[in-house]
């Protein structure tokens, strides 16, 4: 006799450790856990797997008996709960792809120059009285008394062409498939 357990000792020792570890500590833990991820209990239950492999994996950690400390795992599942915390705040954000025209950049060059074309294209093809009023009001940016007075018409008449030039406008720019961004509208000035 060398005075070290049978292998056949020593596995049936450290079977009972782990299910020592698993039904003792485990429940204690995993509360712990979950109050520490603020009611997560995937992450909770990820973290508690994560301490009984190490605990698994550092069987110097034991005392005489063949258990491990409470405090010892509280202590490893805390630091790694940590470590979760440092590594997701060195990454960047992370987006998730579902809203992502809500994210898109809106200072392209190309894609303001493209828009711009579009525009001008769907304002080439209104009738020219009602053309001649959406520049004058929003290119021109005159007032509607201003426009009334160029174009020799009523106050009224501008309002109403350019009611009808811009409901005009957005369907000639829907049917070249052109999909505008919801922008705060520009009012027409009295």
């Amino acid at each position: 006799m060398t005075g070290l357990p049978e292998p056949s000792d020593r596995a049936a020792t450290d079977e009972a450790a782990l299910r020592h570890l698993e039904q003792v500590h485990g429940p204690v833990l995993r509360g712990f856990l979950t109050r520490l991820t603020n009611g997560d209990a995937q992450r909770a239950e990820d973290i508690m797997q994560e301490t009984l492999l190490r605990a698994w994996s550092h069987p110097n950690q034991r005392h005489a008996d063949g258990r491990w400390s409470r405090a010892w795992l509280f202590t490893v599942a805390k630091r790694i709960f940590i470590d979760q915390l440092r590594a997701g705040a060195a990454r960047p954000a992370e987006l998730s792809d579902e809203h992502i025209e809500a994210h898109a950049g809106t200072d392209d060059p190309i894609e303001r120059t493209l828009e711009a074309l579009e525009v001008r294209a769907a304002l080439d093809s209104l009738p020219e009285r009602l053309r001649i009023t959406l520049v004058e009001i929003y290119f021109q940016e005159r007032s509607v008394a201003e426009v009334a007075e160029i174009l020799d018409v009523p106050p009224g008449t501008v309002k109403s062409r350019t009611f009808y030039a811009l409901r005009a406008l957005r369907e000639a720019l829907t049917e070249r498939g052109f999909e505008a961004r919801p922008q705060s509208e520009k009012h027409v000035r009295p």
